[in-house]
């Protein structure tokens, strides 16, 4: 069996997670909140996408907000643009990746509606296309990045940005995100 030591890189890790923990503007998270609340009562539509580790943190926001927060008497209503692999090919293909979540949003997305856009560089092409659109209809938009926030946290009405250089721990305190505003907004 092999037997290496990677305690000294695990903990260095988990301090610098922590640190930019620490560092999180915890208003903007909690307007982002807010604009989610108020998306659910007035029974609009949170379209959320992204590309890869994104993506799948995109889904996760689905899953949590569609089930594990939705009650009778209220529900929020996310819909997840990079959970259709099919069509994504299709529009890829067809059209252009730049144009995926900009295509599926159009003629759908209406004022008052969100587009949450997920990006680790905060510069995915067809997340920034789907923010132009949204904006275009009156349709708020919400960023969620990392690195220096890139084009997205420029255009975009509300960001969270993970202000760090590293995809990983980036993507990690995205999916924190999604866990938080769950655990909060579930005591309201």
């Amino acid at each position: 069996m092999i037997s290496i030591d990677y305690t000294k890189s695990i903990k260095e890790y988990l301090a610098r997670e922590v640190e930019v923990i620490n560092s999180l503007d915890l208003e903007s998270i909690n307007i982002v909140m807010n604009v989610l609340e108020e998306a659910k009562a007035h029974h609009k539509t949170t379209y959320i996408c992204g590309n890869g580790g994104s993506a799948a943190t995109a889904s996760h926001f689905v899953c949590d907000f569609n089930k594990g927060l939705n009650d009778e008497a209220s529900q929020y209503k996310f819909q997840c643009l990079s959970d259709n692999i099919p069509i994504m090919m299709a529009i890829s293909n067809d059209i252009g990746y730049d144009e995926v979540f900009r295509y599926l949003i159009r003629g759908r997305i209406e004022e008052g509606d969100i587009l949450f856009g997920i990006s680790g560089s905060g510069n995915s092409v067809n997340v920034i296309n789907a923010m132009k659109h949204a904006k275009s209809v009156g349709a708020k938009t919400i960023a969620l990045v990392g690195y220096d926030g890139g084009k997205m946290k420029k255009i975009a009405d509300y960001c969270i940005h993970v202000n760090v250089n590293d995809m990983q721990i980036s993507e990690d305190i995205h999916m924190i995100m999604d866990h938080l505003m769950m655990h909060c907004l579930s005591r309201v």
